[in-house]
């Protein structure tokens, strides 16, 4: 039997509205294929837990980032000049010309006789002193004339033999100008300007025989920084000058560092060419060490700790033995009063020393000594005491560990 129930459903029934189209509206248009919209991006993972990437990295309203900023375009731009410059150099073939001709009046003479001398007033008289300093170190004498001295009577500098470098930006500087007429026509004069053309450049024009050296900038400074002081300019004036001088001087010296090391001995730069290549140049004077005056034998501890505190060097010599830094260092207070020849490992005996030519190169004695050699029956460690031998005598001392730890 079926009970009758009332149904149940979902549906919503609406009375009293227009009826409407049993037809599905159309469906909307299929988005575009790859192929027809062009190759996609890949859509950057965005998160929303933090803003970090939305932050401007370049906050020009903070005082120091518009520091850097003015710093970056002025860097960014003198860059730019040099390698405008170089491309210059490489592609122009007036500029190859010039560059090439400038060498050939600065070497004419092979360096035995003749001189630079550079002319230039304002920033390019200072760029001008700075090259006459670097073709000195380079082993190309060179001196600095100011144009106004020169025509009261400082012309007197400029010999036969020697070749003029004007230096110049607008190429018709009044100064430079003046003194011209009053140089020797057989004189190479050389011209390190902006312009790119001879017939551009008012100097060359009143000395058609000059070499021209194209130095120019890819914009104004006006342009670049708002004000026409010398920047970029004497950048590439500088650059150019520093390039003159080197290759002229490879040209004269068949090894222009040896050049240079002789000429500048001084500073951090001279250190650095002077550093230690033979044994004998990390070695101790043998004669610069203190003696004690007295028998050894009488010696105490104390005696030789205090003749090694006054000792420049460290190291003291008592009779026919010596007795290192090392050693010194590692005396015990125990040992104070006691006689040298009875604390342990103190003094070293000239025949326990271990004999090494003074012209041993400082790589090949390092190699022999970081593996232990047997000297007889003595192994050599860093307490050995190597004595320098230079005709038969010693002269100079050092211990082996100073050796074991040197470097290139």
């Amino acid at each position: 039997m079926v009970e009758h129930h009332p149904v149940h459903n979902s549906e919503v029934y609406l009375f009293g509205l227009a009826p409407r189209p049993t037809v599905p509206p159309p469906s909307p248009p299929s988005p575009p294929t790859p192929r027809e919209a062009g190759p996609s991006n890949a859509i950057e993972e965005l998160c929303l837990d933090t803003v970090d990437g939305l932050e401007d990295p370049l906050d020009t309203s903070s005082p120091d980032m518009r520091r850097i900023l003015g710093a970056i375009h002025v860097l960014n731009t003198e860059a730019t000049a040099l390698r405008n410059l170089t491309h210059l150099y490489k592609n122009d073939a007036t500029a190859a010309q010039g560059f090439n001709a400038a060498v050939e009046a600065i070497t004419r003479h092979k360096g035995e006789r003749g001189k630079l001398v550079i002319i230039g007033v304002g920033k390019s008289g200072h760029i001008g002193k700075k090259l006459v300093a670097t073709f000195n170190s380079l082993g190309i004498q060179a001196t600095f004339l100011h144009p106004t001295e020169a025509l009261h009577g400082d012309l007197g500098k400029i010999g036969k033999y020697d070749t003029v470098l004007f230096i110049t930006f607008s190429g018709r500087t009044s100064e430079l100008l003046a003194v011209l007429p009053h140089l020797d026509e057989a004189l190479p004069v050389i011209v390190l300007t902006s312009h790119t053309e001879p017939d551009k450049c008012e100097l060359i024009r009143q000395r058609q025989d000059a070499i021209l050296l194209p130095a120019p900038i890819h914009e104004s400074e006006i342009v670049s920084f708002g004000v026409s002081a010398p920047t970029t300019s004497t950048t590439v004036s500088l650059a150019l000058g520093d390039a003159l001088a080197v290759v002229a001087s490879q040209e004269l010296h068949s090894t222009v560092t040896s050049v240079f090391a002789k000429n500048h001995p001084g500073g951090a730069i001279g250190q650095a060419f002077h550093k230690p290549s033979q044994i004998g140049d990390l070695s101790v004077p043998f004669s610069e060490i203190p003696a004690w005056s007295e028998s050894s034998t009488g010696a105490t501890g104390a005696d030789i700790l205090k003749l090694g505190y006054h000792s420049q060097s460290g190291w003291v010599r008592a009779g026919n033995s010596i007795a290192s830094p090392r050693r010194l260092r590692r005396l015990d207070t125990a040992h104070m009063a006691s006689k040298v020849s009875a604390i342990p490992d103190f003094l070293v005996e000239r025949g326990e020393w271990i004999c090494v030519r003074a012209d041993t190169r400082l790589s090949q004695a390092a190699e022999w000594f970081r593996e232990p050699l047997m000297q007889g029956e003595t192994v050599c460690n860093e307490d050995s005491i190597l004595a320098i031998i230079e005709n038969d005598e010693v002269i100079g001392v050092l211990e082996a560990g100073e050796l074991l730890n040197w470097q290139e």
